[in-house]
């Protein structure tokens, strides 16, 4: 059954039209000559651009992949949907869905340390290298370093709209809920039966009954195809940040290239 489910798959995902673009790779414009100063920029740059591609890349694969299992799906009854869900979509599903979060938190920390980086260029004499450590760096952070660059703000603009309010609540939190207590199934199946509330106001407690229903496939697409595109548009503002950042490295780094030769031929 599962052989025949996945040739369904296989055959649907040949049908399904591509709505993503994948993120280039290789777009730095450093000179290949640089002041050893600038070896963490220029090697932080590299692996950065190169891995925040590959994430938004494969969160593109991923929905595309579920849109293809949507179309299977919605022809089946409810024990071949258990089934496509356990054997394959879950585990798919699951992660496309933290996807956002992800991507949003690595595009902060990467702005954040290249930004700190080509701050130097910004204040020669009196930069300090006091950038929070790694696991303290948030968007906080990030504004403070990113500051003093015209495109930081387009950056964080595009930024504040992956995985928003409307994302955490179109999925009925399934991020937080996922890692922290029990979220929705995905396709069949529900969850919190049971749900135990406190008024803020008298302290009394009551439970409800319920459930919580399952995110459908159908839902799971137009929200992953929505934050694809916030993610595109994140990556074009994150390029043109590092465009203006590497314009004033390079500026420096001649400059004081040009200083160490005019001093070694004194």
């Amino acid at each position: 059954m599962s052989i025949y489910r996945y040739r369904q798959y296989c055959a649907a995902l040949k049908a399904t039209p591509f709505n993503g673009i994948y993120m280039p790779y290789g777009w730095g414009a450093l000179p290949h000559t640089l002041p050893i100063d600038w070896m963490p920029y220029a090697e932080m740059f590299k692996e950065f651009s190169q891995e925040l591609a590959n994430i938004i890349n494969d969160l593109t694969r991923y929905t595309h992949q579920l849109a293809a299992w949507r179309d299977v799906v919605d022809k089946l009854d409810n024990n071949g949907k258990f089934d496509v869900a356990h054997e394959f979509v879950n585990p798919l599903a699951t992660i496309a869905l933290n996807l956002p979060y992800v991507i949003r938190s690595r595009f902060i920390f990467a702005a954040a340390h290249l930004s700190h980086q080509s701050n130097q260029t910004k204040l020669p004499e009196g930069w300090t290298d006091n950038l929070a450590l790694d696991d303290e760096i948030y968007f906080a952070q990030a504004e403070v370093v990113g500051g003093p660059w015209k495109k930081w703000n387009k950056l964080k603009t595009k930024l504040e709209r992956i995985g928003d309010k409307g994302y955490q609540a179109k999925t009925k939190n399934f991020r937080h809920t996922y890692n922290h207590r029990f979220s929705p199934r995905i396709i069949i199946g529900q969850t919190n039966i049971v749900t135990r509330k406190v008024d803020v106001e008298t302290n009394r407690v009551s439970y409800g009954f319920g459930g919580t229903e399952p995110l459908t496939l159908k839902l799971i697409v137009e929200l992953l195809e929505e934050e694809c595109q916030h993610c595109y548009k994140a990556f074009q503002a994150f390029q043109k940040l590092v465009q203006e950042q590497e314009k004033a490295i390079s500026a420096a780094a001649a400059a004081t290239l040009a200083a160490m030769a005019a001093s070694a031929k004194s």
